[in-house]
């Protein structure tokens, strides 16, 4: 295929490049980003197997979420409190540099507080978290500076007309974006320094001849001195060996409905259930816990026993004695593992990897990303 590739082509678009990196989503973007601001003089690449991202990027519910108590709860049964923090401080500063590198308005960021629902078969739950809230509040704040920022919102149940929901914890500093706005605003900031984003271009192998790394591609071959593989839950293609899991998140949303009151980020289920309102509707994704095992896949689709409890969810809880009508349904790609902090390293000389966010790669793809980039920027 690359045979018929001009001089001109193989010398300017497919050659010579200090750092490729792998993946288009958030944390490769923003590694691409950090490079050619720290060195303007360095050729960046990005390849892209999809039309648009493939990962979840732009298929996520557009959280700005860092930590849910009934989540943290959960996420103590497999690491230390020290651990916890680590990561909670990651996912805040993480989306602190995301707002501050594109702005407010560019993935149009509202602090809409985010709340943990349980229903009555959970009460045992809910006391549990609502005895912690003074715990995650020194902890949070000490990351935040914010006080006092979880607290019970039991009043708030009766104004959003739920149904069977008998606890709330609010949590202030979470709110939403934009996530279409967000890339889009990030894929105009990396182009307008000259990175060259390559879409429709799928890696198939890459090898090291010399000091160079040959990344073999559905559309030729390319040379980088570097190499950053980000493509998440994608990589095990390219990299069998590292703790990924993938989980796929099946997502819907509603058409417009009048009058609604709704308004925030809800998590529902220790986090594995998630909705809130934009323009006028409710999006609603998750359920992958029903299956675990079914929802460990790479590929995109729906199944019906996911759709039915999301649909479930909406008509019995969030919006009873009201039949929306669903207007569209998609899923996007998760990576998880065995721990929850995010793989940054070298895997080999002159390739890393920076993947595995759990679910939380809004609010951690910016820092990631960067730290990814400072590993590469060595001896470049």
């Amino acid at each position: 295929m690359s045979s018929n590739y001009s001089y001109w082509e193989l010398t300017s678009f497919l050659s010579g490049y200090d750092v490729l990196v792998i993946g288009s989503g958030l944390v490769g973007l923003s590694a691409a980003l950090h490079l050619k601001q720290t060195d303007k003089s360095l050729k960046i690449g990005v390849l892209e197997a999809g039309f648009l991202p493939s990962g979840a990027s732009t298929k996520n519910a557009g959280f700005a979420c860092f930590a849910g108590i009934s989540e943290a709860l959960d996420e103590l049964e497999t690491c230390s409190e020290s651990d916890l923090v680590k990561i909670i401080e990651m996912r805040w500063k993480g989306f602190l540099k995301l707002r501050k590198r594109l702005g407010d308005k560019a993935i149009d960021f509202v602090q809409s507080a985010g709340y943990d629902l349980f229903s009555k078969d959970q009460n045992e739950r809910a006391e549990l978290c609502i005895s912690r809230i003074n715990y995650f509040n020194n902890i949070t704040k000490e990351i935040t500076g914010i006080p006092d920022n979880f607290s019970v919102a039991n009043k708030k149940i009766k104004y959003f007309g739920f149904n069977n929901i008998t606890n709330i914890i609010k949590n202030k500093s979470e709110g939403q974006i934009d996530t279409g706005k967000m890339m889009q605003a990030l894929i105009q900031k990396v182009q307008s320094l000259g990175v060259q984003i390559f879409n429709n271009c799928a890696v198939l192998d890459i090898v090291q001849k010399s000091n160079i790394q040959v990344i073999k591609t559905t559309q030729g071959n390319f040379t980088s001195r570097k190499v950053i593989i980000a493509t998440n839950a994608f990589s095990k293609q390219i990299l069998p060996e590292l703790d990924i899991i993938p989980g796929r998140g099946q997502v819907l949303i509603t058409e417009r409905i009048e009058n609604l009151k709704v308004n925030g980020a809800f998590h529902y289920d220790k986090g594995f259930y998630y909705f809130r309102n934009i323009n006028n509707r409710i999006l609603l994704g998750g359920g992958r816990n029903i299956n675990f095992k079914a929802e460990e896949t790479t590929e995109v689709g729906l199944t019906s026993i996911v759709q039915e409890s999301l649909e479930k969810l909406l008509y019995d809880v969030i919006l009873p004695q009201q039949k929306v009508k669903i207007e569209h349904r998609w899923s996007g790609i998760m990576a998880f593992g065995n721990e929850l902090k995010p793989i940054i390293k070298e895997v080999k000389p002159n390739l890393f990897c920076a993947v595995r966010c759990n679910g939380m790669g809004i609010a951690m793809g910016s820092l990631v990303g960067e730290e990814v980039a400072n590993l590469a920027l060595s001896n470049l």
